[in-house]
């Protein structure tokens, strides 16, 4: 009889099997834009796909499955369960389960949940974003003010230039008529 692999070699074993596979495409769709490359089953009785042919795509069989240890799992080997609010985290084994906290959940109840999951040692598979720092820090925000300042005098002074361009105008005009 042979000896089965533990969770930990079911996941290496998986790894390398999934190297090896190809990418399963549906039938003609690298020749028309129309049909989506998402897998269907060939089903033509003149089928290349389905008979398959030498020099056709592979198709999709049980000897490409992984194994049974390993189905299911998330790579980092944790079993996912989803959570939508935090009692549900009393049912988690730490040690075999990771949490998926739904997306339906707010940040309220999100910022609940990791706090406890942290208490309880349990791994979030979609943790809450870490916090980004400040965009523009003090001296950053003091060098934009001065920036402000330095734009706003320009602009007064064109405002003023363009007040005596105005009125040097008037004035010649006003005296051409005289």
């Amino acid at each position: 009889m042979s000896q089965e692999p533990t969770r930990e070699q079911a996941l290496k074993l998986r790894a390398r099997l999934k190297s090896k596979k190809p990418t399963f495409r549906r039938q003609e769709s690298w020749r028309y834009k129309r049909v989506s490359q998402i897998w269907r089953k060939p089903d033509g009785i003149d089928s290349k796909m389905r008979r398959k042919v030498k020099g056709w795509p592979k198709s999709v069989e049980v000897g490409y499955r992984g194994p049974k240890k390993a189905r299911g799992l998330h790579p980092s080997g944790y079993e996912e369960v989803m959570v939508r609010n935090a009692d549900e985290l009393a049912e988690i084994d730490p040690n075999t389960q990771a949490v998926r906290i739904a997306h339906t959940v707010g940040m309220k109840k999100r910022a609940e949940i990791s706090v406890r999951a942290g208490e309880g040692h349990i791994h979030i598979l979609n943790p809450l974003p870490e916090e980004k720092p400040e965009e523009k820090p003090e001296e950053e925000a003091e060098e934009a003010a001065a920036e402000e300042e330095a734009t706003e005098e320009t602009e007064l002074e064109a405002e003023t230039e363009a007040e005596q361009m105005t009125k040097e105008t008037e004035e010649k005009g006003t005296g051409e008529e005289k």
